[in-house]
């Protein structure tokens, strides 16, 4: 199949200029389990020094009780993004105890072979605490706990209102100029939700690190993983396990036919699957045997945020409101990039080349045109999508599309080729070169597959012998970053007095409580 021009791609319209990209916002969200220094997952409690996990703004747990989240707030840039993670980082290792380190790869440290060991994340004895347990005891029911022990980071970008403003101004269609402001982003941010769906491809060759996985995390599963070396499974040429079959599924959502072609129908998609029972979850039963519930419901979902997804229109929901509630009665403000691996390369699991990537990208599918996703695209999407996965790196990989096929390197090319001007709008944004390096970094990745990270986390497992000898050395030269990362007393302040009253606004929770769990539980259902 021949190539589309590159006019074909050009996406910049001539009366953007870099001033209107002004006032971008970024947040980061980055997942890291607790290892003991044995190598296995930590039995430990969250550590107390650090907060409540329910109430801090910035440091909780995700789904096992090791398994660590670091929150940034929004911020004016790149490098403010990145120092603040870098703060999370340092008061966090500061609290570690017992030779504990934060495990550098997506997939999981080392696991034993009992599930149970898994602990699940523990928030208090609130209604809503003992809920979000409850939540994640399900998890574990449905999907094993071994896959709330996969690590990622959650990329958050926000344009602000004056470009989604002069995008509405120049749009032809009499319907889009009408739209008020809020139904106009959200309209384009649903557009750039189904770029980054149709060009995730792209993001998982350029930047997937999780080609390989120890051996114990495959316990009990079928699978068609090879030998590496030894305790170490992977693929020849995979990029990114965590983003396939092995990570985060669920045969139920399949069935779902959540879109995101207009927002209206994916929030009430969205809330019928929290209310549509599953036969095979209803066949789980709602308690054990001693009367303990052991899921939330038997729904497709149980709340939510259980819809695993590679990118999620997102609004900040206040008080009482759901994520779907929080996008019908405001829009969305902004959207969560999930389809990235944690770089083990670098101590807060992203660096700065990957972070400028992603902007560039994001602002190229929020400017490319989007048509509707229909399930005949989607179906080719989930093939390309196992393709690049599974076999990225293979010399023959391909991307299909409804008019033919195309060398995998070829495609990421062209796109990456039409990224340029946006990178050099962005540089201007921000009097950097930062955006412009980053694709010359993912040019080099493209030329040459041994320069991807997948191929050096695969050539380093080697060097060091196996999954576990390989994290355990990053993990440690990791730690001595964290160790010398200094602190103002002003930053030190700051997270000593967030820990103190997230701590007091669980106690609070606690003692406001006026119904027993039971109730709440039933109140739910």
């Amino acid at each position: 199949m021949s190539q589309p021009t590159p006019k074909a791609l050009a996406v910049l319209p001539t009366w953007v200029d870099s001033s209107l990209l002004k006032g971008m916002l970024r947040g980061i969200e980055r997942e890291s389990l607790r290892m003991q220094s044995n190598g296995f997952l930590s039995q430990a409690d969250h550590p107390a020094a650090l907060g409540s996990a329910l109430t801090h703004p910035h440091i909780t747990t995700d789904y096992s009780e090791a398994l660590m989240e670091f929150i940034t707030p929004p911020k004016a840039s790149i490098p403010e993004a990145l120092n603040f993670l870098a703060d999370i980082h340092a008061v966090v290792h500061a609290q570690l105890e017992n030779g504990e380190k934060l495990w550098p790869l997506s997939m999981p440290c080392m696991l034993d072979d009992n599930e149970e060991n898994i602990r699940l994340a523990q928030y208090g004895s609130s209604n809503i605490g003992k809920f979000k347990t409850l939540y994640r005891r399900g998890l574990g029911v449905r999907y094993g706990r071994r896959m709330q022990t996969i690590s990622g980071v959650h990329y958050n970008i926000s344009f602000p209102d004056h470009l989604f403003e002069q995008l509405q101004q120049h749009e032809s269609d009499d319907a889009l100029k009408a739209l008020n402001l809020q139904d106009y982003r959200s309209h384009r941010y649903l557009g750039l939700v189904r770029n980054f769906i149709r060009l995730t491809p792209l993001v998982v060759y350029l930047i997937g690190s999780s080609p390989s996985v120890c051996r114990c995390f495959m316990t009990g599963r079928e699978h068609q993983l090879l030998p590496l070396v030894k305790g170490t499974l992977h693929l020849p040429y995979a990029t990114a396990l965590r983003m396939g079959s092995f990570g985060y599924q669920n045969s139920a959502q399949k069935q779902l036919g959540i879109h995101y072609n207009n927002l209206k129908c994916y929030v009430a998609e969205l809330q019928k699957a929290v209310h549509t029972p599953y036969p095979p979850f209803t066949h789980l039963g709602l308690n054990d045997a001693q009367g303990e519930p052991v899921q939330i419901n038997d729904h497709v979902l149980q709340i939510e945020n259980e819809y695993y997804s590679l990118v999620r229109p997102k609004q900040v929901p206040k008080a009482g409101e759901t994520p779907s509630q929080a996008l019908a009665n405001r829009g969305i403000g902004y959207v969560e990039l999930r389809a990235v691996d944690v770089n083990p390369y670098n101590p807060v699991g992203i660096d700065e080349t990957t972070a400028a990537f992603l902007e560039v990208l994001a602002l190229y599918c929020l400017l490319k045109d989007s048509p509707e996703l229909l399930e005949p695209e989607q179906d080719l999407l989930d093939l390309n999508h196992a393709e690049v996965v599974n076999r990225g790196r293979a010399p023959n990989a391909k991307i299909l599309a409804a008019d033919g096929e195309t060398a995998l390197i070829e495609w990421v090319q062209t796109h990456v080729t039409a990224m340029q001007e946006l990178a050099e709008l962005l540089n201007q944004t921000y009097d950097t070169e930062l955006y412009s390096q980053a694709l010359v970094l993912m040019q080099n990745r493209i030329t040459d597959v041994d320069a991807t990270l997948s191929a050096q986390v695969i050539s380093d497992t080697l060097e060091h012998g196996g999954t576990w000898s390989f994290g355990s050395f990053m993990a440690q030269q990791h730690a001595d970053v964290y160790a010398s990362h200094p602190l103002s007393s002003d930053v030190q302040t700051y997270f000593d007095h967030a820990a103190q009253q997230s701590l007091q606004q669980q106690q609070q929770l606690e003692q406001d409580e006026s119904i027993s769990f039971e109730q709440y539980l039933a109140d739910f259902r």
